[in-house]
């Protein structure tokens, strides 16, 4: 026990527990807007799509998660534009979007001089590396979340699970979705850090299918659900300190198996 409290008095470790805090309350809360309205690879899309701005940012030589934020916004914009607007099926403006940006990453890492040692870590997250900046920007986030859903909670709750009836209801829900979908990627960019670009999306679902064991109540689920992302962050993350292997793959795979036991104690008992 003595030992988990020293691990407290390293400045790395406090910014990672303040990481995990921020990164549960954002991804539980978005995550399961994201699972009720069944768009989960909307944002599978957004999060690949967000690699072009960071291949591009190590060509150019600026921050990779501003990069990462203009193109994540951007293909949410697009995504939900082109599936409104244009009348493409949204799966498929979530492949071209997913596959655009992937492509424009790889050619921008590419054509990068010299070797990008941080790539790694916008790929499968380091929480051990984030800086003071990045969690100022992830606490903005949270209060921006926290606000939108605490004033706009009965709106969101009618949008995602009945949308025709919001809109027969007068609801502005095309404006709503353009939020939340802009919600969801700064989510995605901002807490990349944590498990990275390719695991980001367990991050926004797992917790919650746990969460949905234990109850189908969105307000309850929006809490249980940062609960349990914090419990498996913050797991992962003493796991993988002590066994020296990578943090991000490490939380995903703690959250799994809380997930595949916590199913197994409701199916037997």
């Amino acid at each position: 026990m003595s030992t988990f409290i020293e691990l407290f008095a390293y400045e790395f470790f406090q910014k990672a527990f303040l990481a995990a805090i921020f990164a549960s309350i954002s991804c539980g809360i978005v995550g399961s807007y994201i699972v009720s309205r069944r768009i989960v690879f909307i944002s599978g899309g957004i999060t690949h799509a967000s690699f072009g701005g960071i291949g591009l940012a190590f060509l150019l030589g600026f921050n990779p998660l501003v990069g990462a934020v203009i193109f994540a916004v951007g293909a949410a914009l697009g995504i939900q534009f082109i599936t409104t607007v244009a009348k493409v099926r949204e799966d498929s403006s979530i492949a071209i979007f997913w596959s655009f940006g992937m492509a424009l990453g790889i050619i921008f890492v590419f054509m990068t001089p010299g070797y990008t040692p941080n790539l790694m870590s916008y790929l499968f997250g380091n929480i051990l590396t984030v800086t003071i900046s990045e969690l100022i920007w992830m606490f903005v986030l949270n209060v921006v979340i926290i606000f939108f859903f605490s004033v706009f909670f009965r709106k969101i709750l009618y949008i995602a699970f009945d949308e025709e009836f919001a809109r027969a209801a007068g609801l502005p829900v095309a404006l709503f979705n353009y939020l939340t979908i802009t919600l969801i990627a700064l989510t995605v960019v901002l807490n990349i850090r944590v498990v990275g670009i390719i695991l980001i999306l367990s991050l926004l679902t797992i917790p919650q299918a746990t969460a949905n064991l234990f109850t189908n109540n969105f307000k309850n689920l929006l809490i249980l659900s940062s609960v349990i992302a914090f419990l498996g962050t913050m797991a992962g993350l003493f796991i993988s300190y002590f066994m020296d292997i990578p943090s991000g793959a490490t939380i995903i795979f703690t959250l799994v198996v809380v997930f595949a036991i916590t199913r197994l104690y409701k199916h037997f008992f």
